[in-house]
């Protein structure tokens, strides 16, 4: 990334230092330096955090770089979130976010039918894009936390694509997967372990295995949309 170089230059540390403090080769830092490097993301988070910054700020920042005169392709904009294109073929997503003080609002609005006019807005570097709405969502207490890799613990940022409820209805392998369920009272983040056909209802789980984190069955009627989880900030 070539705007590692300019954040670099404008620290005053040689490449040298540079890849001391990320733990790697000299050769690696000045290959990380150009414009079509691929980073490996354990590395790209070490480099987010010497400058202070989230990978996708470090994104904006290489979109946004005067310096750098090979062409990009133009961001677009749909369903209020903008997609900058980027290399190696991802995109970088800057997402309306609800936080937890926003769910009475945000629920409020999607049974007006009104899109969200929220003015906060997270990123997230993603491999493709899906042609549906993506909202992110801040989650709200531990029922999803069990410490594994997979832990989406409490105040956590995901990213959601809506699907079509029904689906749950019509296809095979959206089972046992994390989901942003927006239901006419509350704002979750559950596993779907199941579905019947003879309620029309979703069986929810729980990756926290505590007692207090029971599994329950959720009417689709009640439930205002589904999103399933593409990416996850903790």
């Amino acid at each position: 990334m070539h705007i590692i170089k300019e954040l670099r230059k404008k620290r005053g540390i040689s490449q040298t230092e540079f890849a001391q403090e990320i733990g790697v080769s000299l050769r690696t830092i000045q290959l990380y330096e150009r414009r079509d490097a691929n980073i490996p993301n354990k590395n790209l988070r070490k480099i987010a955090e010497f400058f202070e910054m989230t990978i996708p700020e470090l994104y904006i920042h290489e979109f946004h770089d005067p310096t750098d005169s090979y062409g990009k392709k133009k961001p677009y904009a749909k369903h209020g979130s903008v997609f900058y294109p980027l290399d190696q073929g991802k995109l970088l997503a800057m997402s309306p976010l609800v936080l937890m003080e926003q769910q009475k609002e945000y629920i409020t609005r999607v049974k007006a039918g009104v899109f969200s006019q929220n003015a906060f807005q997270t990123g997230f570097v993603l491999d493709s894009m899906d042609d549906e709405l993506h909202m992110a969502f801040e989650v709200t207490g531990d029922s999803m936390n069990d410490g594994t890799i997979n832990s989406i613990p409490n105040k956590a940022i995901v990213l959601g694509v809506e699907m079509d409820i029904t689906d749950f209805a019509k296809k095979e392998g959206l089972l046992n997967k994390s989901y942003v369920l927006v239901c006419k009272d509350r704002i979750i983040c559950k596993l779907i372990i199941g579905y019947s056909e003879k309620g029309n209802a979703v069986q929810c789980g729980n990756l926290n295995q505590s007692p207090e984190y029971q599994d329950f069955e959720l009417p689709l009627e009640d439930i205002l949309q589904i999103f399933k989880i593409a990416r996850r900030q903790i």
